[in-house]
């Protein structure tokens, strides 16, 4: 801002002086100047699954990138318009879809669109004030079906190479290990009954055969299992699921304590939604960023892709921490005493009390929900555990502030990849140094934003939509390799029955017989 007021100031100097002046900034490698930069279409970047292979990679809604370029091939900061048409047939006539630009704080956007129904002999126009930009009109080779489609291609290995999923995951590797013979014969029955608390612990048990779906839950509160229920269904109508048996955590807290029990008669395999350095569980991709994968242009309002709409440019933001929530720890009261003593460099209010009702007087009142976009009016995130870890992160990583995270045994599948002062300001669990961290960012500006936006990256790289089912199916393809035990439908199970549409779309790919079609 000071450089900018003294370019400004000599500039008003010279003009006074008689001389003609055009002042630029820019960024390396980018291009921002004070008047519009012109669009080239040939140097402009379009990339993504949406326009590469959204006839392999069938999503809720199909995505992909654009990154505005000029004539010198230098990324163009601002804004731009774009008119994208989707040309096909489908059975009632021509393709109909619906569209959605997000605008992202960096100049570059996302487009994604969802299909009404399947549609075949389809290409995507993406141009920019009439003019094609690089690599439109794109053909795409196969029909597009639309995500209630039942219409598996092939199996899990089959499928995971034809949308480019990587072949491994560190967290996966970690969390298999103690589990190279899986025999459901003789578990079975021991973790049911080690599990019968029905008042504080809910659980199903799957199995997968033929692609299809089986379960029984256990417990009073089993309404998360629709969850499970949604994301194995979605996957089993994109390819053949492996035949498996698995066992799911409902409840926020992973399950499988290290000791104890688990020293003499093993750990048992349960899958949950959060790991922690002191249990065995092994961890999915939360119910949270799962549906907002599913619902994507849906029913959700916050989803991976629409929290990076651009909002408060970075210089326009409170140079303050902020945090909102409910009091499910602690810290998080702590944090709101911390604001109080120091609200120059930190906002946090509690918006609701369940836990420690009896503190309201001290750290209430409570405060209204605010939408998450506007959390990003402050320039610095603040991450603290909520009963688990907390699942707002993957939301933070993807926004236009700099994330400030609580050291924490608590971890979600890709914690493991994340590097702190890489992609986030870490501090202590205890807080004792979240203020040093503040003050510590808005001294070093540049390297907060460097930090937000290798953050952004590392979301984009990680953990939108397609992400999310590459690593569900890679998950599950690993797991079933250790089962040893035959895999039968157990008494007692009900099968969960694919969405009546499925079956009513012409595919052209399946590989799997079924009695139904």
């Amino acid at each position: 801002m000071e450089q900018q007021m003294v370019l400004l100031l000599v500039t008003v100097l010279l003009v006074l002086l008689g001389h003609v002046v055009t002042v630029t900034t820019a960024t390396s490698g980018s291009s921002n100047t004070g008047n519009r930069i012109p669009l080239d279409p040939q140097n402009t970047r379009v990339w993504g699954p949406g326009v590469e292979i959204p006839d392999r990679a069938t999503l809720p809604a199909r995505y992909f990138f654009i990154e505005p370029r000029d004539a010198d091939n230098l990324k163009i900061n601002e804004s731009q318009k774009y008119d994208v048409h989707i040309i096909g047939q489908s059975r009632f006539g021509s393709c109909r879809y619906r569209l959605n630009q997000i605008d992202r704080h960096d100049g570059s956007s996302i487009l994604r669109y969802r299909l009404a129904e399947s549609c075949t002999d389809v290409t995507i126009h993406v141009r920019h004030n009439g003019v094609h930009l690089n690599g439109s009109p794109f053909a795409i080779a196969g029909p597009l079906y639309t995500e209630q489609c039942y219409c598996p291609q092939g199996s899990a290995d089959e499928w995971l190479e034809s949308v480019g999923c990587p072949p491994g995951d560190p967290q996966i590797d970690m969390d298999l290990i103690p589990f190279r013979a899986i025999n459901f014969s003789s578990l079975r029955t021991r973790m049911i009954q080690q599990y019968d608390k029905p008042g504080s612990i809910s659980y199903c048990n799957y199995v997968i055969l033929r692609n299809d779906v089986h379960r029984r839950c256990y417990g009073q509160h089993t309404g998360f299992s629709k969850f499970m229920d949604t994301i194995l269904l979605s996957l089993a109508r994109k390819f053949s699921l492996p035949d498996m048996e698995l066992f799911v955590n409902l409840g926020d807290w992973p399950l499988v304590k290290k000791g104890g029990p688990s020293r003499t008669t093993g750990p048992y395999p349960i899958f949950s939604w959060c790991g922690s350095d002191d249990t065995f569980d092994i961890v999915m991709p939360t119910y949270d960023i799962t549906e907002s994968t599913l619902e994507n242009m849906g029913r959700v309002m916050l989803d991976m892709l629409s929290i990076q709409k651009r909002g408060v440019p970075w210089t326009d933001k409170h140079r303050k921490a902020f945090w909102r929530g409910r009091d499910a720890r602690r810290e998080r009261l702590e944090l709101v005493r911390l604001a109080r003593r120091h609200p120059e460099l930190l906002n946090a209010s509690l918006t609701n009390f369940f836990f420690f009702r009896d503190e309201e007087s001290e750290f209430g009142p409570r405060v209204a929900h605010i939408s998450m976009h506007d959390f990003f009016d402050y320039r610095y995130q603040v991450n603290v555990d909520g009963t688990v870890a907390a699942y707002r992160l993957p939301y933070l990583l993807a926004g236009s502030s700099v994330v400030m995270k609580q050291d924490s045994f608590y971890y979600e599948h890709f914690y493991r990849k994340l590097v702190p002062m890489r992609h986030y300001i870490p501090f202590e669990a205890d807080l004792s140094n979240l203020l040093e961290q503040v003050e510590w960012a808005r001294e070093n500006d540049e390297k907060a934003q460097e930090i937000r936006d290798n953050a952004n990256a590392f979301v984009n790289a990680n953990l939108l939509p397609l992400d999310i089912y590459c690593y569900h199916a890679l998950l599950f393809k690993e797991y079933a390799k250790y089962i040893v035990s035959p895999i039968q439908v157990q008494p007692g199970m009900e099968k969960i029955e694919q969405p009546e549409e499925a079956y009513h779309c012409p595919c052209e790919r399946t590989t799997l017989p079924r009695d139904e079609l």
